[in-house]
Order: structure tokens, then sequence, then C-alpha cells
């Protein structure tokens, strides 16, 4: 009677709530999975046929709840009428710049543009001009550049395309003289490879379907080689697993083949996944259109290279792990690679991890972090010999070339209250002068008062946890304000500083932004990353967990005014933070996020993703896919903070049903009272350039769980 009492009273409640909210109605339909031995149940595993009516109706239903109740917080719109109004006092944003036959080629987006446009001078400093406009393009369309490649000869110009975040490209070739495009056109492309050294063909990366809830769509893809003005139907299949059998290239791999503009005697391939670690190959490049090209193995995935590699002539350079948990460049010979004996240029540092390298004529900068700040280094190609280069300020530097035949290297520095500032650094003279590019933005003074605190917090385990704490000068520390962590913990990758205009928008207003930098990441060098990856990913949230613990414990925030947010690996982070502390968080963002990983590989991104995550049919490895799984860990009958799943109709990476079904789930399962809104972007991918569209999208994550957690300016209106 007692067990039947509990259920009934837990029925009853669920029915008030769901009431309350008026949430769609989703149905249960249970389907088990038995994996060695056990057995688990998936009751939304009807949602993921997104193709069907039923399904196509619950996500309309779901995004409409939520629109209607966002657009009734104050607050919200005032957030993104000051994100246009802060990007429209910022000088132009250049990016993608390349330099080649004497033209610098770019993208540029002006203050209040949506999107950035395609440009080219003669020389860095010449007359510029407008190449391709994606808003006038095709009429009554919002297209965004996903990628451009000039012909080594800067005549021609490859531009790829897409609409609404897809990242599905169409590809097309421009005249740059005349302006004028060719008859070439190839649709859905996964993105452009490089052109020919004589100019006269490019490669792409083709794939199966553009239908991003294709499970197969991106499986077995191929490197394709177009010549200029012949059908694209009857183009070649350059490099891939049909093509190279022998190779034994895995269905979920991209196989990618290219050419290298100072190591013209090679062409070279690779086979990608999200796996850091390279493999690649290389052949003759006389042999390159044989047809029955003799690819040689230029390293395999023991080898442990990562992070980035570069070939002139015979030496090819590249990072490397082995034997240096902090990693460590190294060169080898293209006429015998051997990486057991490679000569080390950038050694390991014992408080710095080497993060990237930038090459130019006669120099390279080598790029080391201390988990806050970069500092680079000079090294001589020539003489071999390194020494330090001294920054205009400290901070996070990113650096790149546009041209290996000068000594010029480009250099951005930003931190965390500190805007994006770029410089170009003479390698020979070792000095800093002015881009003639990008400027810096000058913010209002209110964003020149955050301060920033980098702390260290004590792990489950006994480790450290980096944490940096940025807030409003004169804060309190009396538990009274709301707080945003935001984190990510996958592929290696830092939550390296650098200024979110949009985060730091709410730090103006009175609100701690936290960035935990969790296990996974690789803050702290490679065991960091791999101390937060498949069997150890547990590590990754209990991180952000233990964060959340030492930002109440120390009066930033209290658990009723604390929010999390991840993006896309990092829903694994945030949907497992709350489904395993709901007590510690008020409100929670998955964004675009994994939030069923036991089902990820079954996506069309899915199996590419392998490597990082895991996959089923291996025993520890679904063990520890289970333990990442958000919605296998939701119970009912718990009080689960408020929660906003956000979801890209067309995103390629992350397919909605993977935060719907997280959704769903929790709306079922809370007893909280407490929202729970499934927002559908259907004019989205995992992301988009589209300015409109970004500032919509986070201005209303952002002011929902500002009114959840009682900011005073982000309550619903009457």
């Amino acid at each position: 009677m007692k067990k039947t009492s509990i259920a009934f009273t837990f029925l009853l409640l669920s029915a008030n709530l769901l009431a309350q909210w008026k949430y769609p109605t989703t149905k249960k339909v249970p389907v088990t999975d038995t994996y060695f031995g056990q057995t688990y149940t998936d009751s939304y595993r009807w949602l993921e046929d997104m193709k069907d009516p039923n399904v196509v109706s619950w996500f309309k239903d779901q995004a409409d709840l939520t629109n209607a109740t966002l657009n009734k917080i104050s607050g919200r719109d005032g957030l993104i009428a000051e994100w246009k109004s802060l990007d429209k006092l910022q000088p132009p944003v250049f990016r993608s710049r390349s330099k080649e036959g004497g033209r610098v080629f770019y993208q540029k987006t002006m203050p209040g543009e949506k999107v950035s446009k395609v440009y080219f001078r003669q020389g860095e400093t010449g007359p510029e001009q407008l190449l391709f406009d994606p808003l006038t393009f095709i009429a009554g369309k919002t297209l965004s550049v996903q990628q451009i490649s000039p012909s080594y000869d800067g005549k021609k110009l490859l531009i790829a395309y897409s609409e609404n975040g897809a990242e599905v490209s169409t590809i097309q070739v421009m005249n740059v003289d005349t302006k004028k495009f060719s008859s070439d056109v190839i649709t859905n492309t996964a993105g452009i490879g490089g052109w020919t050294f004589d100019n006269s063909s490019f490669m792409y990366m083709w794939i199966k379907s553009a239908d991003n809830t294709d499970p197969t769509a991106r499986l077995n893809p191929k490197t394709k080689l177009h010549k200029l003005g012949t059908d694209n139907t009857k183009d070649s299949d350059f490099f891939s697993n049909e093509a190279y059998p022998k190779l034994n290239i895995e269905s979920k791999s991209y196989p990618s083949a290219f050419f290298a503009e100072d190591s013209r005697q090679y062409i070279f391939a690779a086979e990608g996944t999200v796996q850091n670690e390279m493999k690649l190959f290389y052949a003759p490049i006389s042999e390159a259109f044989s047809g029955n090209i003799p690819w040689k193995t230029l390293c395999t995935t023991n080898d442990k290279l990562v992070r980035g590699f570069d070939m002139v002539g015979d030496r090819v350079f590249a990072i490397t792990y082995n034997g240096a948990k902090n990693y460590k460049l190294v060169e080898t010979s293209l006429k015998n690679p051997n990486w057991s004996t490679a000569k080390t240029i950038g050694p390991e540092k014992k408080s710095q991890t080497l993060e990237s390298f930038s090459r130019c004529k006669d120099y390279m900068l080598l790029n080391y972090s201390d988990g806050i700040n970069n500092h680079l280094f000079r090294y001589n190609l020539k003489t071999g010999v390194t020494d330090e280069v001294k920054m205009p300020f400290s901070g996070l530097a990113y650096t790149f070339t546009i041209d290996t035949k000068s000594n010029d290297i480009f250099v951005i520095i930003t931190s965390w209250n500190k805007p994006f500032a770029e410089f170009k650094y003479n390698a020979v003279k070792n000095s800093f002068g002015p881009s003639p590019f990008n400027k810096t933005a000058v913010y209002p003074d209110s964003y020149k008062n955050l301060v920033v605190e980098e702390v260290e917090v004590k792990g489950h385990d006994g480790v450290m946890i980096p944490l940096s704490i940025i807030y409003k000068k004169g804060l309190k520390k009396d538990g009274s304000n709301v707080c945003l962590m935001d984190s990510y913990g996958a592929y290696g990758s830092s939550m390296s500083p650098y200024f979110n205009a949009m985060e730091n928008s709410l730090a103006v207003r009175g609100v701690v932004v936290a960035i935990p930098h969790v296990r996974g990441g690789s803050e702290k060098g490679e065991e960091w990353y791999k101390a937060g990856f498949k069997i150890t990913k547990p590590n990754t949230w209990k991180d952000f967990i233990s964060c959340g613990e030492y930002l109440v414990a120390n009066g930033y925030t209290s658990p009723k005014k604390l929010a999390g947010t991840g993006t896309s690996a990092g829903g694994i982070l945030i949907s497992r933070s709350i489904t395993e502390r709901p007590d510690l968080f008020a409100a929670a963002i998955c964004n675009v996020g994994c939030a069923n990983t036991m089902r990820g590989e079954f996506t069309s991104n899915g199996p590419v993703n392998i490597p990082e995550f895991g996959t089923v049919t291996i025993e520890e490895e679904f063990k520890a896919l289970y333990e990442m799984d958000g919605m296998q860990h939701v119970k009912d009958g718990v009080n689960y903070p408020a929660v906003i799943c956000v979801g890209g109709w067309n995103d390629p990476r992350v397919v909605a049903w993977q935060p719907g079904k997280f959704a769903a789930a929790v709306q079922n399962a809370s007893t909280s009272g407490k929202p729970v809104f499934m927002k559908v972007n259907y004019d989205n991918g995992h992301f988009t350039e589209d300015r409109d569209v970004t500032y919509a999208n986070f201005a209303d994550q952002f002011a929902f769980v500002l009114w959840q957690c009682g900011h005073p300016d982000f309550q619903l209106k009457k």
C-alpha cells in the first residue's frame, strides 16, 4: 500500500507541474537495449525519428512554449540591444586571411552587419575590393561563408557557403579580376581541400548526404578532385578507402589530401577523426596524378603527434607528447621520417604547455601557456637559436601567418577583461607594430571595471582545479550574487582566457562569471586531458561540481543563485552535474549539448567521435558512455533545477534530439516546479555566423537562467 500511495502522489504532483507549465504531452514508449548482460530502458527513442510528423510537432510545440515564455522576460531584449550597441562600437573584424599572388583575401564583418563578406587587397595596404556578399547572392536567403581558398596565382577564389548554420557547403569558383563565377558549382560538400599547383583543379570533401538526421550521411567520405570546366559528377575519387583499400581507412574517418606550398616535391594525406593524434601519409609529387599514388606512412597515432605540423622542403615539424606530457616541438626529415629519433627544437617546459607554433620565412614562433598567460619564443630555422619574445602585454596569444615568404607573423592578444588587440610581429627585428587589419575595440567604462581572480579548488579526489572568476569591482561576497558557471572539458580543448563580450555584459550587471578549468581540457597538459576522457570522464563534471561548491562556500553565490552552462560536448558536463547534484544549482543551460551519449554513435556525426567518447561495442567504453549519459541518469521524483535545452534544427554535430530527449526526461521526472524548456533554433545549426540569430539565441539562454536565479532585472512581465 505504501508504494502505491507514493506512486499515486508522484503522478498527481507530476500532472500538476505539467499543467502549470503546459508542457506538450511527451509519451513514454520504452525501448530496451541489453549491453554486456545489463538491460537499459530508453522511453524517448521515438523522438529520434525527426522525419516523423509527430516528432516534428513535438519539437514545434516545445519551441512555441519556450518562445512564448522567454519573450515575457524583462531584460532579454535589453541584452540584445546592448550587444548590438557594443558591436557598432567595434572596428571592422577581419578573419580567414591568406595571401597568394600578391593579393590578400579575407572575410570582413562591418559594425552592425549580420555576416561577413569576402574581400581582397593588392598587398596588405592596397585598396579594398568586395568580391562576395552572402546576403545578396541568392534573393531571400541568408547565407554565410564557411571557407575561402585562393589559387596560388591569386586569380581565382573558391568560396564555400551554407545556409542556416547547416555546415554543408556549396562551392563556387570566382574569377577575381572579373568578379564573376564560373559554371563550376559543387553542392553538399564538407569543405574545400585546396588547389593544385597549376591552379587548374581543386580538391573538396564529398559526403553522401546533407541530411543531418541520416546516421549514414557522413560515413565513407571522399576527397574528390575537380578540374575546372568539367562535369563535377565525373570528379575523380582522389583519396578514400575505396580508392586505397590497402590503407584500411575507417568508414568514420575523413580522408583528406592536400599540397604544401613550401614543400612542393610531395603530396600529403591524412585520415582524420576527432582523435588528436594524427595519422598522415605522403608521396612524391610526380605520382600525384598517377591514379595509383604510392602512399607512405608519415606518422601513425602511436607517434603521438598532436596540435599541429608543418613542412618546408624536406623538413617536417610537429608537436608531440611522446616523452613530454606538456608537449614539445620536434623535427624529422621527409627523406626518411623517424619520429622516435626526431630532433627536439621546442623543448617541454615544466610549468608551461606548448600550445602551437607559427612559421614564417626564417623563423618559428613557439607559443607556450601557463594556463592563463601565453609566452612566445622565437626559433631561428637556420641557426637553431631560440630566444624569448617580450609581448606588448600579458594574456592569451594567438599567432598566425598569411605569407611564409615574409618574416611577419600576426599576434592577437586578449584576456578575460582585455579586448582583442592585434599586432604585426617582425621576426627579424623581434619587434611588434600595428596591424593593418584588426584594430582594438573600445568598450564602455563599465567593462573596464571587471575584476579577475585566478584560484585553485580542491577536487573530489584532492586534485587542484583551476578556476577563473570574473565580476564587477566592489562586489560583495555575501552569497547574494547570481553566478553563471561555464565550462567544456573535452577533446583537450582548454577554457583559454579571452574577452567574451556577451558573458562580460552579465558581469557588468552584477553576475559572477566563473570558468572552471575541468579535466578533459588540457590546461595542465596531456595528462589533464586524459584525466577527463572515456572511463575518467566523471572527473569532468565532478570538477565542475567542486568549483560550484567553492563558489558557494566562499560567498560568491548560493545554490539558489547558481547556474551552469555547457555547450556541445559540454552537454555531458552540465547534464551530469545537475543529475548528480540537483541541489547545487538553481538553473542550467544544455546548449546543443550531448545529453544522451549512449546513442551518440548512431547519429551522422557520432562515428567520428568514437575516439573521444567510446563505443557501445566495447564493454569498458560502454560503461563510460552510460556514466556520461545525462538522460539515463534522470530519476523520477527529484527536485531538478530549472533547465533550458537548446537544439539547432540544422545541426550536423549534435542532432536536436540529443538535448530534446534530455528535456523530455526532466520535464516528466522533476518535482521542483521549476520550468524545463526545449528551445529550437530553426535558423541555426551547431552555431551560426549570423549575429542576429546568435544574439537572440544567447539572450534567451541568459535571460532564462537569470530569471530563475532571481536577478531583479530579469523577471516575467505581468
